[in-house]
């Protein structure tokens, strides 16, 4: 073979390598392109799926939102309920649950107590309608196609919440969520002060420096008064402002009840008269039938603030340390916890434990100086306070208690309270002392007393009829219980 034959076979065989080498390449980018393909439809199929996931997720927390503002549903009669508690605890509480700690929700997946279906048009327009429907702000990622509420699977929890969603993507993905809510049924504050021992001192100037208005006042022991007229008179022609009693010519109020265990006393009685009390004052309640006084026990209430609120321990000097966790040198004043920066600033529910963070004893009880000008939150404190805000508070809209013999909460007046110091619920399980003139909206109750530190210093207090209800701004009403979320399709 010569040298001309060799060196053309040689190139005969390095075309065809080069031949071979083109087709795997061109195999190879085929193939890249039909995997890039598939990667697109698939990051495209996952991006619906997630939307389709995060529309029906936000059905849910939608509906979860219903409890806590009735006034999204009020003209679904359906669901306008929905937080009502109808039954009754062991204690005869209105609860979600009844004494065997049924819940209410008793329906199954297949006749839920609530259902909407888009395939009827009324349901349809009602979810969702782009102007008026209840799921108006999520029209532009997709529509529901139905929704349920029935019982919880799982024995302690409120109700199950059942979603089924469609994407206006194309091709449209159907998404269906399952979800769980407990409840947080904290016990509700029926007066609108109440303490444990007796309100006041038989010593001129140390008498019972509190004023009630739209509620009750409950006071386990004796009620010493500085005049006898200082209870107001019970009238259904009251007026309903935010009036304190020092700007009326006569006391008067459509709902305060007086209920004394012991005996009322006044340190101001002209000799040559007797004391005469309003029919709204009742005396000698105990021992039967008793002062019934609210309890929040320390246990629950712990737990709830651990989980739902903030949560602090409290050395000698009253300052506070988060979480429990006392370090010298890192405690923080109660101002700093306990200031709002105006009307609407919540800060929800705050726990200052006992000195030792075990339950209360006489012996283990710190004091707290509430001095912060308006807060805005439920107080809980497991020792003493000493209540003396700053300035002139705040101005604060809330609603009267409903009628007395009104059974459903339709017709409440707007009132403009002015002053306001305390917005919320203040319960300590000692003393509450009371520095200066203190104005609360809420409630306030002390496992020992209420006392003053001079005749100018006084408390005024606005019962919230919303907390006789077991219902607290701050705190959620359900709330999604863990490990229940899952999906159907």
């Amino acid at each position: 073979m010569s040298y001309q034959d060799v060196k053309d076979r040689q190139q005969g065989i390095a075309l065809l390598g080069a031949m071979v080498v083109a087709l795997i390449l061109s195999l190879l980018g085929a193939t890249l392109l039909n995997l890039a393909g598939q990667e697109n439809a698939s990051a495209g199929l996952a991006s619906q799926a997630a939307v389709a996931q995060q529309l029906a997720d936000a059905a849910g927390e939608l509906v979860v939102a219903w409890f806590h503002s009735p006034q999204m549903i009020a003209s679904v009669p359906q669901v306008s309920s929905l937080r009502e508690k109808r039954n009754y605890d062991r204690e005869g509480l209105p609860s979600f649950f009844d004494a065997s700690g049924r819940s209410q929700f008793v329906g199954t997946a297949d006749q839920p107590d609530v259902r909407f279906h888009a395939s009827n048009p009324s349901d349809h327009r009602l979810l969702n309608d782009p102007e008026t429907g209840m799921f108006r702000t999520m029209t532009h990622l997709g529509q529901v196609e139905e929704l349920k509420i029935y019982a919880s699977s799982k024995p302690g929890l409120l109700c199950t919440i059942d979603t089924t969603v469609t994407t206006n993507t194309n091709p449209p993905v159907r998404q269906s969520i399952l979800m769980q809510l407990g409840a947080l049924d904290l016990p509700p504050l029926k007066a609108a002060v109440q303490v444990g021992r007796h309100l006041g001192r038989f010593q001129p100037g140390s008498e019972s420096s509190v004023s009630v208005h739209w509620g009750e006042l409950k006071v386990g022991g004796d009620l010493i008064l500085t005049q006898a007229d200082e209870i107001p008179m019970r009238s259904a022609l009251a007026p309903v402002t935010g009036q304190a009693y020092d700007e009326m010519t006569q006391r008067e109020d459509r709902w305060m009840e007086g209920w004394i265990g012991g005996t009322v006393q006044v340190t101001h009685v002209p000799s040559d008269q007797t004391p005469s009390f309003p029919s709204n004052l009742h005396m000698a309640q105990n021992p039967i039938p008793g002062i019934p006084l609210d309890q929040w026990p320390y246990e629950h209430i712990k737990r709830v603030a651990k989980r739902f609120g903030r949560y602090f321990a409290i050395d000698r000097e009253g300052l506070l340390y988060p979480q429990g966790i006392v370090e010298p040198g890192r405690g923080i004043s109660p101002d700093e916890v306990f200031r709002s920066q105006g009307s609407g600033d919540q800060l929800g529910l705050i726990f200052i434990d006992t000195l030792d963070q075990t339950a209360p004893r006489p012996d283990n009880f710190g004091t707290v100086r509430l001095q912060a000008p308006y807060f805005e939150g439920l107080a809980v404190v497991q020792g003493h306070v000493v209540l003396a805000p700053t300035g002139s508070g705040q101005s604060v809209g809330v609603l009267s208690p409903p009628p007395i013999d009104q059974i459903k909460d339709v017709v409440r007046t707007p009132v403009q309270l002015s002053g306001m110091h305390f917005n919320g619920v203040l319960h300590a399980s000692g003393d509450i002392t009371i520095v200066g003139k203190v104005r609360l909206y809420g409630s306030v109750a002390a496992g020992g007393t209420i006392m003053s530190t001079g005749s100018g210093s006084n408390m005024e207090v606005w019962y919230d009829h919303d907390l006789s209800r077991g219902l607290y701004r701050g705190l959620p009403v359900v709330y999604r219980a863990p490990g229940t979320w899952m999906t159907r399709y």
